[in-house]
């Protein structure tokens, strides 16, 4: 009866693990950057509205059952070369969340975004890969008084990077589809202790690394199929040769 069971507890372990790289913590603040090689990015910013205004120092009114004023937030994240995707809402714990999505141009025009201000960005290459570092300073400290927090909030740092990565300096693995977490406790963000994000990424993306091998194959196929053809025709013909000999 033992073994099934260490079986069973064994094969749940192994799901959890796999799960992780789908599914994520409800942190009460997260930035989830997609990157792209050439220095563009998406940034989506979920977060509860007394973490934007502790964190961040938005002045949002705190009461999850005001209205919500989707202007004013997005005016939060509108600046030059961004564009903002209209700001959805959702409640969890008590507390309204805030979703919104922000696409840059360039790492440098998010840095120039009050939101995303208390970050510096770097992308450069490194010989054969491209080194990104982030550096989250100090937060806006704001007093949100009694919201509902426990203690036990986290705030989540999580990376979508387009090609493999050599190094990185997270505490996780790399997840499923390229993925990298950083993680802070909600309490410790508040303090402003520094986070420090690093990654390194090869230069070719694994689109285009897949797409050359698709068609590398495809080519490799055809001229293989190309052979075969010539071979049986020659074939073909020594066998009519042979036949119409006296």
């Amino acid at each position: 009866m033992r073994a099934p069971w260490l079986a069973f507890l064994l094969a749940l372990a192994v799901a959890g693990s796999a799960c992780r790289g789908v599914t994520k913590p409800d942190y009460e603040y997260e930035e989830e950057l997609y990157l792209n090689l050439d220095g563009s990015a998406t940034l989506y910013v979920n977060a509860s509205v007394p973490a934007l205004v502790a964190l961040r120092g938005a002045d949002l009114n705190l009461d999850p059952r005001s209205r919500f004023d989707r202007n004013r937030v997005r005016a939060m994240f509108a600046g030059p070369n961004v564009e903002v995707s209209t700001p959805t809402t959702s409640r969890r714990d008590g507390r309204r969340f805030v979703h919104v999505r922000v696409d840059a141009e360039r790492l440098a025009d998010l840095q120039k975004l009050a939101p995303f201000a208390w970050s510096s960005y770097t992308l450069a290459r490194r010989g054969e890969v491209m080194e990104f570092r982030q550096v989250v300073g100090a937060a806006a400290g704001r007093a949100v008084g009694d919201v509902g927090w426990t203690g036990k909030e986290i705030v989540g740092f999580r990376m979508h990077l387009p090609s493999r990565i050599p190094y990185h300096n997270s505490k996780e693995t790399v997840q499923r589809g390229n993925i990298l977490e950083w993680e802070q406790p909600l309490t410790v963000r508040l303090a402003g202790t520094p986070l420090a994000i690093e990654a390194h990424m090869e230069t070719e993306s694994i689109l285009s690394r897949t797409l050359l091998l698709f068609g590398s194959t495809i080519v490799a196929a055809a001229v293989a199929f190309a052979v075969v053809v010539w071979w049986i025709a020659r074939k073909g013909r020594s066998s009519e040769m042979a036949e119409s000999r006296p």
